[in-house]
Parts: structure tokens; C-alpha cells; sequence
């Protein structure tokens, strides 16, 4: 078996080619046969990453021996580093952990990466050159690859030094302060929407750029920003400030709302058919159509009396059950729902119809309920072919398949490279 010397520290690397795999049994998967070296933490990356495997893509993920990725140790659980945060958005992968401070470690990572199709990062801007892993660098190494990075605010400008955080993208782009009235003071929104835009964003250019790559043979650098995609959802927004003067509020149309009821709440929608203010009227019962008092005749006088037209609703929809009142504005025709807790839409029954929960046999944890992928194909659904692994479980069995042998992989154990 030929062998060749990894530079400056004597670990040697086979040649020869892995063993072939099983032929698939039914239509392959989107990304069968995509390598995909995995640097990613937290949330914005993993999300991506996760997704690209569900479909088929081999994800390596590289992580720091004895913490590993942050998101294995963010929340106290009984199951430790395999808690429910990191095994959400870990599955489909393999964890090797390499000491990339060590020079041994860096050119076990760049034998992985010599065929690999993707890199994927979401360090600050900066840091993955500084550790080697550049896209210059690694393309100089392998032409075709694919180097995608996802940051805060990107390579240049005032702030790209600050790292991303989603309650940070929040606030610089403008969708903190973005609320249903002026009454209300700025909030962070609880669920992570920067990281999880600005990762579904990352993995679109993944596969736009894998799709140039099949076409013209070329590789390149993808880039995407939390800043950038906080902007680009509010396009509509954006518009309307650039070219008006002033910003569209969904959340302040005077016929919408959140109003509690006697046993929850319901989101009320006032659009999207004909009268809506009448409708609302006969729906809530009301002695009177609204319509026909002049302080609310037409959408610019409800919008001056909004505070005194969504009293009426809400002293109204407190007299009655959520399920009294979404029957009553159904009869209507108008958009209305229930609004749920998370456990409630968990347990819906629209949740189990769409298949959106799947169970995972974990080695050490056992089974893990969690959400499936989102996107569904006829022909090439997404899969769960693992659970989320455990920190450096994989080190021996990935690096058998990158031509490293059992005496050199001992070696890189013994240095503290794997760990």
C-alpha cells in the first residue's frame, strides 16, 4: 500500500481508495456521495448542515476535543453533552475531534479536506484563515471545493470584528424595534429567527454553488451574513421605507390582533375579504355594524381610532371560549386561529398528518423525539440515518477512510491530536 508523509510531522496517510459502499436499495438521496467538512457550532451552521444531511450528504463535523461544540455544553441536562439542543440540529453527522492547534492537527484536517466537496464555517470573519483553512489556501489544495462561511455581518465594514448572535442581528437590523405599536417597548424574540434564516440562506448558496460546479466544473466561496438576512426578510418593509418614506407595519393593521379569550388567546386576521369590519361585527355579535360608525368607515379612520376599535374586539372576545370565537369568525370567512403553546402545536393533530416529528435511537441517550426536516420530496424524502454523535466518536472510523492507518491514528491518540 503506497503511502505519502504529511509535512513536518510523520503521520502518514494512504493513498488507497476507501472500500466502496453498498449499493442504495432505492432512489439515492439528492447528496449521496457529497463530502461535506463541517466546522460549524451553536445553531446557524448545525441547522444547515443538518438539513444538507438529512438529504444525503456525509457531514464530518469538526469539534474542539473535550467541550466540542458550544451547544453541547449552553444548557444544563441530565445527558450532559448529548443534550436535546445539540442532538436537535446534529443528526446525520459524524464527530471527529482534532486539536487544530496543533500543526499534527491541521494536516490531519487538510487530508480530509483534500477531497472534500464543502467546507462550511460560521466562525467571526478572520478565524478560519487563521487557522489554515482559508479558502485560498484550501483551493489551492482542492480547485473544486465549495468554502462557505455564514458570520454576523461579513469580511468588511464597521462591524465585521463583532461575532454573530442572533438577539444582536435582531437589534442592528432594525427588526427589534419593528412592533405592533409604539406602546410596546423593543423585545428580543425568543425563537432564534436570525440564526435559522441565516442558515437555510447558507445552505442555498451551498447548493447553488454545487449546482455551478456540476455545470462548469468550478468551486467557489460562498458567504452569507446574519446582518444581510435580517434585511432581506424585510423586503417588502425595506421597499416601502426606501422609495415612501415611511415603513409598512403588518402587526398594526387595526382590524389584526391577539386577543385573549376566556380559556387562551386568538389571532384575529381583518383582510382578505370583502367588509372585513362588517364580517367582524356579525362574527362577534355586536349590536351594530361598525362599519357604519364614521370614527371607523374606512381603513385611514380605523387606523386613527385603532386604540378604541380593538377595545371593542377585545372586550368582546374575553366574554367566550378560543373554540366559541374561532367557530364564530370561520362562519365568516375570516383568517383566524387558536394560538397555541409549542406542546399544543407539537401534540396537533397537523403535526403528526405533515409527519413532522421522527424518533431517533441514540447510543447513550436512547430514543430522542425531535422535528423532521421540513422540505418533503416524492421521490427522495429526507432520512435519519444516525442521531446526533457523541464527541469523537467517529476519529478512528473517519480517518480509516481518509487512507490514515491504524498505527498512525494510535500516534495522533497518543499526541492529544484526537481526543
Amino acid at each position: 500500500m503506497s503511502t505519502v508523509t504529511l509535512e513536518t510531522t510523520g503521520l502518514e496517510r494512504s493513498t488507497a481508495a476507501p472500500a466502496a459502499a453498498a449499493e442504495p436499495t432505492t432512489t439515492p438521496l439528492p447528496l449521496d456521495g457529497i463530502k461535506i467538512v463541517d466546522f460549524t457550532q451553536v445553531f446557524m451552521g448545525p441547522s444547515c448542515t443538518q438539513l444538507l444531511g438529512d438529504y444525503g450528504a456525509d457531514i464530518i463535523k469538526v469539534e474542539r476535543p473535550g467541550a466540542g461544540d458550544i451547544s453541547r455544553n449552553s444548557f444544563p441536562d441530565k445527558d450532559g453533552q448529548d443534550n436535546p439542543i445539540f442532538l436537535s440540529i446534529n443528526r446525520n453527522k459524524r464527530s471527529v475531534s482534532i486539536d487544530t492547534r496543533t500543526e499534527e492537527g491541521r494536516n490531519v484536517l487538510h487530508a480530509i479536506l483534500a477531497d472534500a466537496d464543502v467546507v462550511v464555517s460560521n466562525f467571526r470573519s478572520g478565524v478560519m484563515e487563521r487557522m489554515g483553512f482559508g479558502y485560498e489556501e484550501l483551493k489551492a489544495e482542492n480547485p473544486g471545493i465549495i468554502w462557505a462561511s455564514g458570520t454576523g455581518f461579513g469580511p468588511v465594514g464597521p462591524y465585521s470584528h463583532k461575532g454573530g448572535q442572533d438577539a444582536i442581528a435582531q437589534a442592528y437590523s432594525g427588526v427589534m424595534w419593528r412592533r405592533e405599536s409604539d406602546d410596546q417597548k423593543p423585545s428580543i424574540y425568543p425563537t432564534t429567527l436570525c440564526d435559522y434564516i441565516t442558515g437555510m440562506h447558507l445552505m442555498q448558496g451551498i447548493l447553488l454553488a454545487l449546482r455551478t460546479r456540476e455545470t462548469s466544473g468550478v468551486g467557489q466561496k460562498v458567504e452569507v451574513t446574519m446582518y444581510d438576512s435580517m434585511l432581506h426578510l424585510q423586503m417588502q418593509e425595506a421597499c416601502m421605507q426606501l422609495n415612501r418614506g415611511y415603513e409598512i407595519n403588518w402587526g398594526a393593521m387595526p382590524l389584526s390582533g391577539v386577543f385573549e379569550t376566556t380559556d387562551g388567546a386568538v389571532c384575529m386576521v381583518g383582510g382578505f375579504t370583502p367588509d372585513p369590519l362588517a364580517r367582524i361585527s356579525q362574527a362577534l355579535g355586536l349590536d351594530e355594524d361598525l362599519t357604519l360608525r364614521p370614527e371607523f368607515a374606512d381603513l385611514e379612520q380605523q387606523f386613527a381610532h385603532k386604540p378604541a376599535l380593538q377595545a371593542i374586539f377585545r372586550e368582546r372576545l374575553a366574554t367566550n371560549s378560543t373554540e366559541y370565537w374561532t367557530g364564530r369568525l370561520e362562519d365568516q370567512g375570516l383568517l383566524n386561529a387558536p394560538v397555541h403553546t409549542l406542546e399544543q402545536a407539537l401534540g396537533d393533530a397537523q403535526t403528526e398528518a405533515n409527519g413532522m416529528i421522527v424518533e431517533v435511537e441514540h447510543p447513550g441517550v436512547g430514543t430522542v423525539r425531535m422535528l423532521n426536516a421540513p422540505i418533503r420530496l416524492s421521490a427522495t424524502p429526507p432520512t435519519v440515518r444516525r442521531a446526533a454523535p457523541r464527541l469523537g466518536e467517529h476519529n478512528v472510523e473517519v480517518l480509516l477512510e481518509n487512507g490514515f492507518d491504524a498505527e498512525t491514528i494510535e500516534r495522533l491518540q497518543q499526541l492529544g491530536v484526537l481526543r
